[in-house]
């Protein structure tokens, strides 16, 4: 009986991400969402006008709603590129923009998802401040003590001074790290994606992961199922639990047929987390592009890092954050935290940390960089009004003094964005910027390049990835900090989605940050004014799709 149950499995593995169908394309889960979500605004679409043509009343009140919604927008504390927006829509087509608006213009979760996860993460602030000894001082000084005191108090992530931090100028070779992490693992392995897609990479990612749950590892993992929704069977979470008792699965706020504010806010983040001892993030999601084994956009550029030491914890937290939030089994942290000794709240942890800034005071070397490197991990929510990863990305801007080099497949800026590279530009900082020369969305391309014209009249130096699709979400700066994460330079990631990120300075990573940036100048195109001019009717077409922008 036992032969055959595993013969089961691995027939049922074997094909599970392989048979493609006809029948299984006809009723392909997301082709059906599609189909019920695109009748339900038709039905809706054709309510309201026939309401609105048919009774003067209704068109009144539908106006009047519409300038009772304006007068909120304008007295919201929101910026003001995102106002503008909404405005314009709801003034234009107040049947259209107002329930618009309810459904995508607040950007917060529902009410039960805030509810769960920030129950969630007090629990688990508390247990990792226990673990810290309370809230460790910012043990750093110059342009790391700012930032760190916000990622401190506004992301809820302590500073690390301890570990180190390994760049990856591609997917490939960062693989090739995650796979000899998961051989490793002895107590536990989790993984957050955004993307879970069958092919090369998830083969090796899953076979190890079933291995290990052999060994008797646990192994958890979070998908994103709208992210996953047209590369992942239905109810594939319950076919990795299936494999082994000690594989745990769910899939993150899941994709249903309804045309709900619920779909807005998806899990952005890549994380995996060995052990408590080692950790990887970036923009690799768990995808055959990713690693170069399939061409979806010509090359597929991308980064991530590796991190050692008490920063793991941070991105343990943040899988459990999401993890306890919704799962009925929650999971006690302390089995899965790091193993270092333990400091009650008012011990000696501060002494330490003053002790130790005292003898690294004027320890730096010649060009002013301290020996002991800087990592703070930090992740980004839609729970609250604050939006770090931006506040993290200007901060980078508005220091910068040499350069700036960003990387981003999407660049959809508001006002504060655009005015600091520009700024940045004017008092002669050399800025760069590198998007996608074959882009994945054509829509949000064209939106990316209408952001071209402003920058480079501020002086920007825009290049355009010519071997094909960048999907890196990094910047780095004046030799000494850097950022490496999920987040993009567009709405959605900035304001809608969960993500995550590293800060990091004086280590050695920073400058391999550069020389692959450098790197990628050489391959790229960079832009011209010349480029950006257009006719009448292109202005008139990317003047419409800034009005949507805080949609796409």
């Amino acid at each position: 009986m036992r032969k055959m149950n595993k013969r089961r499995k691995e027939r049922i593995e074997k094909n599970i991400l392989r048979n493609r169908t006809y029948k299984v394309f006809i009723y392909n889960r997301f082709i059906l969402t599609l189909l019920l979500v695109l009748l339900q605004i038709l039905v809706y679409a054709l309510m309201l006008v026939h309401f609105y043509n048919g009774f003067r009343a209704v068109m009144i009140t539908t106006e009047l709603l519409g300038l009772l919604f304006v007068l909120y927008i304008i007295n919201r504390n929101e910026k003001p590129s995102s106002k503008l927006n909404w405005v314009i829509m709801i003034l234009a087509v107040p049947v259209f923009g107002v329930p618009m608006y309810m459904l995508f213009g607040e950007g917060r979760p529902t009410r039960r998802m805030h509810r769960r996860i920030s129950a969630a993460k007090r629990e688990n602030a508390a247990c990792l401040a226990q673990r810290e000894g309370g809230t460790p001082p910012i043990n750093c000084e110059g342009r790391d003590e700012e930032i760190c005191r916000y990622l401190t108090r506004y992301a809820g992530y302590p500073l690390c001074r301890d570990g180190e931090v390994t760049y990856y100028p591609s997917g490939k070779e960062m693989f090739k790290d995650m796979l000899v992490a998961l051989d490793s693992a002895e107590k536990f392995i989790l993984a957050e994606y955004f993307i879970v897609a069958g092919g090369k990479m998830w083969d090796e990612f899953r076979e190890r992961l079933l291995q290990k749950a052999r060994q008797g590892v646990q192994i958890r993992l979070i998908y994103d199922d709208v992210g996953s929704l047209l590369v992942l069977p239905p109810k594939y979470d319950r076919y990795l639990e299936y494999l082994h008792p000690n594989i745990r699965c769910f899939r993150f706020n899941p994709a249903v047929p309804i045309f709900t504010m619920r779909m807005n806010n998806r899990d952005h983040r890549k994380i995996l987390v060995v052990d408590g001892k080692v950790a990887f993030t970036g923009g690799i999601n768990l995808a055959d592009e990713y690693i170069d084994e399939k061409v979806r956009f010509g090359v597929w550029k991308d980064t991530g890092v590796r991190v050692t030491g008490s920063g793991v914890d941070s991105f343990t937290v943040m899988f459990f954050n999401l993890w306890n939030a919704f799962r009925k089994d929650k999971e006690q942290l302390n089995f899965f935290l790091s193993e270092r000794p333990q400091t009650e709240p008012g011990g000696n942890a501060g002494q330490e940390a003053q002790k130790e800034k005292e003898e690294n005071k004027g320890n730096v070397s010649e060009n002013g960089k301290r020996p002991v490197p800087v990592i703070q991990p930090y992740d980004d929510s839609p729970l609250d009004r604050e939006s770090v990863g931006e506040t993290v990305y200007l901060d980078i801007i508005n220091r910068a003094c040499d350069y700036v080099y960003i990387f981003t497949p999407y660049l959809i800026l508001d006002d504060f964005m655009r005015t600091a590279i520009c700024n940045a530009a004017k008092r002669g900082v050399d800025v760069r910027i590198v998007t996608p020369g074959i882009p994945d969305k054509k829509t949000v391309f064209r939106l990316t390049r209408s952001n071209y014209a402003p920058l480079l009249k501020a002086g920007v130096k825009i290049y355009e990835y010519k071997p094909g699709f960048i999907h890196a979400k990094s910047m780095v700066s004046d030799d000494s900090c850097a950022v490496v994460g999920t987040i993009n330079l567009d709405y959605r990631s900035l304001y809608l989605h969960f993500e995550n990120a590293v800060y990091f300075s004086g280590c050695s990573a920073v400058l391999d940050v550069k020389r692959d940036s450098e790197n990628i100048f050489a391959v790229s195109r960079p832009i011209s004014i010349e480029d950006t001019r257009q006719g009448f009717i292109g202005r008139l077409t990317d003047s419409v799709l800034r009005v949507f922008e805080t949609l796409l």
